[in-house]
């Protein structure tokens, strides 16, 4: 989370260089809308908005998660921008909670949530967590079981915004919020429920203020987004995250600056994204879509 004060920074570091990756010599046929699709969420109903997924269950909806003091609750949100209803997770808190994946989990044929409770603007907490559940069909589906994935850094507490679910090895990834370059850390698949596990770090990503990144449905696609920016990184069928992720050539997308954007998450069909803001000191904020082209 960052108050809105602190964006023009950012802002300023961008312009001056130093966070922007080289052009891309990549694959740079992948395109989207410059312009997304805007669809207005009512001011009030989810002002705080840190992490967005595409649900597998529900077509049409998007799971939206909230930051720091706000109640353990998923809220569902229309591909129109309509709230249509909110999730309460018995059991778990929500001490800071910056992102959310959706994908494939221990049990095959199912589809699973993934709430990274990792942010530590004051890179105090001795642990942290992923809390993982089995997506429900619908919001009066009884939540039966979360697990909780804890978690410490190799190197000492980190500052996060950023959680990638690898879909073809169920490996899980964070980037950290660093004001240079983020830090890529790993936690592969299985993940331990039941002890802390440690979260290895596997280099730096050439982007700074990361706030939150997604990875396609087929795997073959990285996006992450900073407030000012959303980079894109192509993953072959046989590269590891971090080896497509340390490349100093992610390919530029446009993105057109939201209030306090925090949150970004492919469609589930791999056909667009979305992004969602915090509403900061914004009259209102609108979920957007960028088409793939």
């Amino acid at each position: 989370m960052m108050h809105p004060h602190s964006i023009l920074l950012v802002m300023l570091v961008v312009a001056a260089g130093g966070c922007t990756p080289a052009d891309s010599t990549g694959p740079a046929t992948l395109t989207f809308a410059s312009v997304p699709l805007r669809a207005p969420v009512e001011p009030g109903l989810i002002d705080e908005a840190s992490g967005l997924a595409d649900s597998r269950t529900m077509d049409g909806h998007l799971w939206v998660e909230e930051d720091s003091g706000n109640p353990a609750q998923l809220n569902l949100l229309t591909a129109a921008g309509k709230l249509a209803g909110r999730l309460s997770l018995p059991g778990v808190a929500n001490r800071d909670w910056e992102d959310i994946a959706v994908g494939p989990g221990p049990q095959a044929g199912l589809s699973y949530l993934y709430l990274a409770d990792i942010g530590d603007n004051g890179k105090q907490n001795d642990q942290n967590y992923i809390y993982r559940l089995v997506e429900p069909k619908t919001l009066s589906d009884p939540i039966t079981a979360i697990d909780r994935i804890a978690f410490r850094y190799a190197d000492g507490p980190r500052d996060a915004e950023a959680i990638l679910l690898d879909p073809l090895t169920r490996d899980l990834w964070i980037v950290t919020k660093e004001s240079l370059a983020g830090r890529l850390y790993h936690l592969p698949y299985p993940q331990s429920t039941s002890t802390v596990s440690t979260a290895m770090f596997k280099g730096e990503v050439p982007l700074s203020h990361v706030t939150s990144g997604n990875i396609s449905p087929d795997g073959q696609q990285i996006l992450l987004k900073t407030y000012v920016s959303v980079f894109r990184w192509p993953r072959a069928r046989d590269e590891t995250i971090n080896g497509a992720l340390l490349k100093d050539n992610p390919a530029p997308v446009t993105y057109q600056i939201e209030p306090q954007g925090e949150a970004i998450a492919f469609d589930k069909a791999g056909n667009g994204f979305y992004t969602l803001s915090e509403r900061a000191s914004a009259s209102s904020v609108t979920l957007n879509y960028y088409k793939r082209q």
